[in-house]
């Protein structure tokens, strides 16, 4: 799909503001498309004293959103510091149709029922970033269920079947011989009709979302508008630091775990992936973050960063004081101690295998991962490393403890 820029919008002048907001904009992102164009809305913007109009669309499929997501909401923050109007946009209708991005095979749409649990704690946890009252919340579903098979039709005809082929995931299925439903093309067409319908002048998303994100460009064209500019911002790999974030690959932190839970978690990643997750996840200057490059080539241990990012990210989503206990509790930990906060936990059915007491007691998924941490000397009891699989524990109490982060005070009867 082509890129370049063929609105003609009036020349103005780029003033030290418009250099120092575009700065902004670039931190940290993919692609912004197109640049020029970009400066000028800005410096229009400027001149006008009209906020533009910026736009991010999150289809709830998922109750929870974990901090990869945040990655682009953190952009949608800076901007809206800027004083331009943040538009959050839930897709409860484009989540009805599956969003094909990235995907081999057809996903399953949500049904309605699914679409509107996850809905509502959507906006209170992206208020965690986003400022609540400068930000406007809509639904898809006001303007897409109006349309009505005639609009539909009407829309589809706006758009071919060889454009929608140039998307690089229904082009390998093609070829693939892999099957694409007809449902999966609406969703860019839907998708794009949202920035119609706002009438956006920037919309963002991740890199997997470049060709949705053109697909409203074009739409906006068609229907008299000026096209709106992209920003893309990159795919936050997952604690692993192999795959992208995601609750499915279990690589994630969640923005609404326990403080504890959240520091132990950004505490395990590796000391390169620190830097990655500094420039997206950091409200740090990349200046700062650079000094502190220097430190850790000068010898400065790099564990001592990491608790600075740690607590940082615990702090926005909780409060400074959770994010200094999380730190005491973290290093109580690592030297054997048991935290504060442990769950606790009631079972009964002694004498209990200890594969299905860590499962009962929620430690672990399956009796399988339980025996696999067995193996691998992750288990204790009591402060004492597990290395019988056929054990059975009588009733009592047991302090049990999986991997460095999982632990549970549990009470086991007959």
């Amino acid at each position: 799909m082509s890129t370049e820029s063929s609105v003609a919008v009036p020349s103005l002048p780029i003033t030290d503001e418009v250099r120092a907001a575009l700065a902004i904009a670039r931190r940290g992102c993919d692609e912004l498309l197109i640049e020029d164009e970009f400066a000028q809305k800005l410096a229009r913007s400027a001149q006008t004293g009209k906020p533009l109009r910026i736009k991010l669309g999150l289809d709830p499929t998922a109750p929870d959103i974990h901090i990869g997501h945040t990655v682009v909401l953190n952009k949608m923050r800076q901007l809206q510091d800027l004083g331009h109007t943040v538009i959050f946009l839930i897709g409860d209708f484009t989540s009805l149709i599956g969003d094909p991005s990235g995907r081999n095979q057809t996903r399953p749409p949500l049904t309605r029922e699914q679409i509107e649990a996850n809905a509502k704690t959507y906006f209170e946890q992206a208020a965690l970033v986003l400022d609540r009252e400068k930000t406007e919340i809509r639904y898809n579903s006001e303007w897409s269920m109006p349309l009505g098979a005639d609009g539909m039709i009407k829309l589809a005809s706006r758009y071919t079947v060889a454009r929608m082929l140039e998307r690089d995931d229904f082009t390998k299925r093609f070829q693939s011989g892999v099957p694409i439903s007809i449902h999966e093309f609406l969703y860019p067409l839907m998708q794009g009709y949202d920035s119609v319908a706002l009438q956006s002048d920037l919309e963002l998303g991740g890199t997997d979302q470049k060709f949705n994100l053109l697909v409203g460009r074009e739409l906006q064209k068609q229907y008299g508008q000026e096209p709106q500019c992209i920003l893309t911002m990159p795919l936050l790999e997952g604690l692993d630091g192999v795959d992208k974030m995601s609750k499915s690959k279990n690589n994630y932190v969640g923005i609404s775990e326990k403080p504890s839970d959240m520091f132990g978690k950004l505490m395990s990643i590796s000391d390169t992936l620190m830097w990655r997750y500094f420039e997206l996840l950091s409200f740090r200057s990349l200046e700062e973050i650079a000094d502190f490059k220097r430190q850790v080539q000068a010898g400065r241990n790099p564990r001592e960063l990491k608790v600075l990012l740690a607590q940082e990210i615990v702090a926005r989503f909780h409060s400074q004081a959770d994010a200094q206990r999380a730190l005491e509790d973290f290093n109580h930990r690592a030297k054997g101690g048991v935290p504060d906060d442990i769950a606790e936990i009631a079972l009964s059915g002694a004498p209990l295998p200890i594969g299905q007491l860590l499962k009962q007691a929620s430690l672990v998924p399956s009796t399988s991962e339980a025996l696999r941490n067995i193996e691998q000397s992750g288990v204790k009891i009591d402060g004492t490393t597990i290395t019988d699989k056929g054990l059975k524990l009588e009733a009592g109490v047991y302090v049990v403890q999986v991997g460095k982060r999982r632990f549970a005070r549990v009470t086991l009867r007959a």
